[in-house]
């Protein structure tokens, strides 16, 4: 068994989350803001890994403009912050963490603006996970799928392993037939962004597979500085690194890529959408025909509309699979299949 306090929890707190426009914005974005229940995401995701002596202190990956945001809602509880002299993606934010601890630690690597609806599904996973971990697995926690989704990549089951399987393939976001099969097939998972690795085996993978970002994140690592809790990497040097995610730089080309299914209620929160679903979920058990309203809102004669008001009433009829966001003296109505695309509008990419 992984050993007491061993498993280093690394919350990833980049991006703005544009496709969450209006609500969400460069100086407030998606992981700090309340969108499900009266916590925001990176309290809850902080939250599913305090409490429990598996699990270490968390370490928090950010960005300067974050750090603020992120000591407040931590609420004086412990933690190490990351801060990132520039977003260089996943893959260096990863390393860093891992370049902090001794070689034989064990990290579970958590985006900071997900929902998980069953808590003790997620440690349960995680704890698997590190199992494998410490037999230099490099393991991602695969979601159950529960419809053909189009807008996540996927992971086939290869060869079983003990709580899990081998990956034996990693495929792109597929089209609606093909997401369609893969889950009538019951061979394949979401890749959710969550993962187990132990720390020196995932160094020398990406030394193997990227050898000069692995170069690099060790030389920032060595000449950084620390600040109170908070780790500072050579500026100079990280911005050197060229970025890329870890499943393009690591998990897509290693030979030791494995994944421990979990059905824990999961979303990426990824759109309008998506929150429109959890939040149906979570309130009405998700029934047909559920609208969802935060705020001042009058519906008649609509179906699954999520209405989010900040102020200014909402007022709609006849309306189906609709989004109408107010927030901040910003107002969006998207429909629930292009809710993907809100992102690209103006106001999302220049707030």
């Amino acid at each position: 068994m992984i050993k007491q306090r061993s498993i280093h929890p690394v919350i990833l707190c980049g991006g703005s989350g544009t496709r969450l426009w209006p609500a969400s914005r460069k100086a407030m974005p998606k992981p700090f803001l309340p969108l499900i229940g009266d916590t925001t995401l990176f309290e809850q995701a902080v939250g599913r890994v305090t409490g429990n002596a598996q699990f270490a202190a968390p370490i928090i990956v950010a960005g300067a403009q974050h750090c603020g945001l992120i000591e407040e809602q931590m609420h004086g509880a412990p933690h190490r912050l990351i801060v990132e002299p520039a977003a260089r993606n996943t893959a260096p934010a990863i390393a860093l963490a891992a370049a902090l601890l001794p070689p034989d630690d064990i990290i579970l690597v958590c985006p900071s603006d997900h929902h998980i609806a069953d808590e003790a599904a997620f440690r349960s996973a995680a704890l698997v996970a590190g199992e494998l971990a410490a037999q230099d697995y490099l393991v991602s926690i695969g979601i159950a799928p529960d419809r053909p989704e189009t807008g996540y990549g996927y992971l086939r089951r290869g060869e079983e392993l003990p709580g899990g399987y081998k990956i034996a393939e990693f495929v792109e976001k597929p089209d609606r037939a093909r997401a369609e099969s893969y889950l009538a097939s019951g061979e394949y998972s979401w890749n959710g962004g969550i993962f187990v690795f132990r720390a020196g085996a995932l160094l020398d993978e990406l030394a193997r597979h990227r050898p000069a970002m692995a170069k690099s994140v060790l030389q920032a690592a060595l000449a950084g500085r620390e600040d109170g809790t908070r780790f500072h990497p050579n500026p100079d040097v990280f911005a050197s690194i060229e970025g890329d995610s870890i499943d393009y730089a690591v998990m897509e080309n290693t030979a030791r890529a494995a994944m421990v299914p979990a059905d824990m209620g999961w979303s990426d929160i990824g759109n309008w959408t998506a929150l429109r679903d959890a939040l149906s979920e979570q309130l009405n058990g998700g029934g047909d025909g559920d609208n969802v309203i935060r705020g001042t809102a009058d519906l008649l004669d609509c179906s699954n509309v999520l209405a989010l008001s900040d102020g200014p009433r909402i007022s709609a009829v006849g309306l189906s699979n609709v989004c109408i966001i107010v927030s901040d003296g910003e107002v969006l109505v998207t429909t629930c299949d292009d809710a993907q695309a809100v992102g690209k509008l103006p106001g999302a990419a220049h707030q």
